[in-house]
């Protein structure tokens, strides 16, 4: 069965993994809850638990990590509530989440229990804290640039394809932070002689009318934001793409390893490496309110050339020296 198979089988279904012989957290040992990405989801959830074990904790033994990994595709927000109350009910010591969509479910979910964020985009625009600085409220810690990065990400397109007049952006919802990421859009687009076609999709099907509808529009590239349904979509996006002939670029290094043409964004495994410390923060008394939300300093750009061959796109040598690394 292959992976795309499998996903489908599984449909909204929810995997639990305790990390531990007992379900039941440990009598005497702080609680962490986890909500975010499915096993699948490369070595984000790796990372976070090396972050612990580099801050000396280990699960069973000093603290207990009940897991909850939602693997729908098709964007069930309410069976993320659900999951969301279910840990909440557990009363543990920290909340640790990854996505906007999966914070704001926690936040809503309780206002009293620490939430660390991993890997959440702009949470000032999505709502989740009053600023960066001073987050006001039980949730803190690492954020996604999302409506910044989209400004470098149409630059890299237009740089190599310079005659380029229309461009698609990908949005996996519509709220706070995708009228954001549209602004941000918007403005760089119009500076570099470009026109935006925002489009909406939260189903695998709406991922490739998505498509239809922007070849239609002749749109020459297209922006993916960054989004837990098209993390796991990320395939058949790149596929997409391919297909229509439209060069791509994604916020995701896996993206390109999954067939886009490039990508420009954060490390997420160094992300929710660092909220392991906010988590250890947290544990010895300091409260959210108090944490600034860090933004990321680590930034990749990847290029597949082989797909660049595939559209017809020749990529620039300034492009490909100044890239992190090149899938052939």
């Amino acid at each position: 069965m292959d992976r795309r198979t499998f996903l489908a089988a599984l449909g909204g279904s929810v995997i639990v993994m305790p990390v531990g012989a007992n379900a039941q957290p440990a009598r005497g040992i702080p609680t962490i809850a986890f909500l975010g990405p499915p096993l699948e989801a490369g070595g984000m959830l790796p990372a976070f638990q090396q972050g612990l074990a580099d801050l000396g904790y280990v699960d069973g033994k000093n603290v207990k990590v009940e897991y909850r990994f939602n693997v729908a595709i098709q964007g069930n927000v309410d069976r993320l509530k659900e999951l969301a109350a279910e840990l909440v009910a557990l009363r543990p010591d920290v909340f640790v989440v990854s996505l906007s969509e999966v914070a704001l479910a926690a936040k809503n979910a309780t206002s009293t229990i620490p939430i660390v964020m991993a890997n959440a985009a702009d949470p000032v625009a999505a709502g989740l804290v009053a600023s960066l600085a001073h987050p006001g409220g039980n949730v803190t810690g690492v954020s996604r640039q999302t409506p910044q990065l989209v400004a470098k990400q149409l630059q890299l397109l237009k740089e190599i394809l310079p005659r380029t007049s229309r461009v698609g952006l990908l949005l996996s919802q519509s709220g706070r932070l995708e009228s954001a990421i549209v602004e941000a859009a918007q403005r760089t687009a119009a500076s570099l002689g470009m026109q935006i076609s925002p489009v909406t999709a939260t189903t695998t099907a709406e991922i490739e009318q998505a498509f239809s509808n922007l070849r239609a529009l002749r749109a020459d590239a297209v922006v993916v934001s960054v989004g837990g349904v098209f993390y796991l979509s990320r395939a058949q996006i790149a596929d997409l793409a391919l297909k229509h002939r439209l060069a791509s670029i994604f916020g995701y290094r896996e993206a390109v390893t999954a067939g886009g043409l490039m990508s420009y964004g954060e490390n997420s495994s160094a992300n929710y490496h660092r909220a392991a410390y906010f988590v250890d923060k947290i544990l010895k008394g300091a409260k959210p309110a108090d944490l600034p939300v860090e933004q990321p300093v680590k930034f990749e750009f990847v290029i597949n050339r082989k797909t660049a061959k595939a559209i017809g796109v020749a990529i620039p040598q300034t492009l490909l020296v100044r890239a992190d690394e090149l899938v052939e």
